[in-house]
């Protein structure tokens, strides 16, 4: 694997609060050390409590194998730093195609595709944006988005500083599907043949929340989900889940 790079494009721009903080105080020097990046890590209340890990390989790929290869890596870690407190379902993904750009590094391999962009501070009094991507100047300071449909006497492009960056993500469209694919590998698909087959097919049931322990009672960790293949879902992100119980008393 590739060894982490320490170039200033390579760290990251968006800062997690609360738990997610805490998760990734835990991991990502771990996850370096494997030779991958994370991208994100987000906490949310569904089935109960999902602790939602996405990284990739410094080229932006994520296989299955080395999906799972992280999470058998990071369980022990938060099994033992217990950074959430409470039982939770871990996800372990790759970010996706339409995936959130958190370095420098991300702008400017997608520059010429659309993206949404929301800022911690206003810039011309406004804090959301969504146009097409530049190449970031040679600082990696700020990136240039051009702005469509802009009303009269209204700029078309803003340098919106990095720096002050909240969130920012891939707009989902047919050349940006097309071109994921492309620089992954795999065969053009037929979208809107894909979009049809994805509504046509049930939803698979949810999974049910595991039971808390009883005190003093060692918590039982339950084996991953066998994910499916990137090369059957090309829209979704590879994914390996685990339920993970906590119990502090049982663990410390």
């Amino acid at each position: 694997m590739s060894e982490p790079s320490s170039e200033p494009s390579e760290k990251r721009l968006v800062r997690e609060t609360g738990v997610a903080a805490r998760v990734v105080q835990a991991i990502d020097g771990p996850i370096e050390g494997l030779g991958f990046r994370l991208v994100r890590v987000k906490v949310s209340s569904a089935n109960g409590c999902t602790v939602q890990i996405m990284v990739e390989r410094p080229d932006g790929t994520l296989s299955i194998d080395e999906c799972e290869t992280v999470s058998r890596a990071i369980s022990p870690i938060l099994d033992l730093d217990d950074p959430v407190g409470i039982a939770y379902y871990l996800e372990i993904s790759s970010p996706g195609i339409d995936r959130p750009l958190v370095r420098v590094s991300d702008f400017a391999r997608w520059a010429g595709y659309e993206a949404k962009i929301e800022l911690a501070v206003p810039l011309d009094g406004r804090k959301r944006f969504r146009g097409i991507i530049g190449t970031p100047d040679a600082d990696g300071l700020s990136v240039p988005l051009d702005l469509p449909d802009v009303k009269e006497g209204l700029p078309s492009r803003v340098c919106v500083p990095l720096r002050d960056l909240a969130e920012a993500h891939l707009v989902l469209t047919d050349d940006l599907v097309r071109e994921s694919l492309r620089r992954g590998g795999g065969p053009p698909r037929d979208i809107d043949a894909e979009e049809d087959d994805a509504e046509a097919a049930p939803a698979p049931p949810p999974a049910p929340f595991p039971k808390r322990q009883k005190a003093g009672a060692k918590p039982k960790l339950a084996k991953p989900v066998k994910a499916k293949q990137a090369s059957d879902a090309p829209k979704k992100p590879v994914t390996t889940k685990a339920a993970r119980l906590k119990h502090r008393d049982a663990l410390h």
